[in-house]
């Protein structure tokens, strides 16, 4: 490797370093906050919030990213700028285009060590912190899972416990459906099955049920029973598909097919993460282009500010398509790509004179 390129990735690193530092460092704090204000009525240990904070941040911190990076570039060429290093490179015959390759290469193959390394890193983590979450909240005692054998729900009331597996889902509709009630000491109270269950609201309509109990059956043209669980809330159960691993990811999306649920919201997580170093790629990029654009700039603060105005646009354009996404509006590739190639285009005529800067 040329001197040169190792200069400029080493520095580029040190810059993404510090400036990774500064927001892992803000979120830790906001984090801390949330859980002090969480756990103010409940009795635990004084480090715990700062516990499950940590566990929380880096997750949280893979979602900043795409700032960091821009950030890191900002930072990265503030310096050089400031010791006039480009104009050294540039009289040594080195381009700005080149100077944006090696960094753009960098961010890059950063990105690929990100999806795969510290987001299962991070996954796993969140996994964790919403796993000691749920122990403190009054939704611990109900528990809801989608594996290759379909829905299983245990929901906990005050006179029963119910134990719920339903092989399939059509809207509203658990199909083919068996539960089990029992009382408090877990001894049997009745088995019930049916084809069809309107899960709409609380109140579950059970139509055509099979109940039995005490060693007899009998059939009920339409059964009811109350449930903590109705179609909303069993849409949001597995919303939070941070705390997964692409790999689990890639799972849950086998489940949910098998299930005939939704998988919108997966395959979003999935582009997401597998997009994710061609968004970091080119928010690098459109810093590059900015801070080659505004070198004559006296202020770094409106440098930088410039950028920050540029990417909360862009982070709003991304949010606007994953919604569309998520409410299939339009097509998940659609959701995911359409921002990238904006910002492509964007990039590439904005960059088409940067030689000449």
């Amino acid at each position: 490797m040329k001197i040169y390129i190792k200069f400029l990735i080493i520095t580029f690193l040190k810059s993404f370093l510090f400036v990774s530092v500064v927001f892992l460092s803000l979120v830790l704090i906001l984090n801390i906050l949330t859980e002090i204000e969480f756990f103010k009525n409940i009795e635990v240990k004084s480090y715990f919030p700062l516990y499950v904070s940590l566990l929380n941040s880096p997750a949280l911190l893979f979602e900043m990213f795409p700032f960091i990076f821009l950030v890191s570039t900002q930072v990265f060429f503030i310096n050089f700028f400031n010791q006039n290093q480009i104009q050294i490179f540039k009289y040594s015959g080195l381009k700005n285009t080149k100077i944006l390759l090696i960094v753009s290469l960098t961010t890059f193959f950063m990105g690929i060590i990100i999806i795969t390394l510290f987001y299962s890193f991070s996954s796993n983590l969140k996994n964790i912190y919403l796993e000691i979450k749920n122990t403190y909240t009054t939704d611990g005692k109900y528990l809801a899972v989608i594996t290759n054998n379909g829905l299983w729900i245990k929901d906990s009331n005050e006179n029963n416990i119910n134990i719920i597996h339903a092989s399939k889902m059509d809207k509203n509709l658990l199909i083919d459906t068996f539960i089990s009630q029992y009382n408090k000491e877990f001894e049997v109270i009745r088995h019930i099955h049916s084809d069809k269950i309107n899960i709409e609201k609380n109140n579950w309509e059970i139509y055509d049920a099979k109940i039995y109990e005490d060693n007899a059956s009998n059939k009920v043209e339409i059964f009811n029973i109350y449930s903590n669980f109705n179609y909303s809330k069993i849409l949001s159960l597995f919303s939070n598909l941070s705390s997964l691993s692409i790999m689990e990811l890639f799972d849950l999306q086998k489940n949910y097919q098998l299930l005939n649920y939704s998988t919108t919201e997966v395959n979003l997580q999935i582009h997401k993460i597998l997009s994710y170093p061609v968004y970091l790629l080119l928010m690098t990029i459109l810093s590059s282009i900015i801070m080659f654009n505004t070198k004559n700039f006296r202020s770094n603060t409106l440098k930088i500010s410039i950028g920050l105005f540029l990417s909360v646009i862009i982070y709003y354009m991304n949010n606007f398509f994953m919604v569309m996404g998520k409410s299939e509006k339009i097509p998940v590739l659609i959701s995911i790509w359409v921002p990238l190639t904006i910002l492509i285009i964007s990039n590439s005529v904005i960059a088409f004179k940067l030689n000449e800067k």
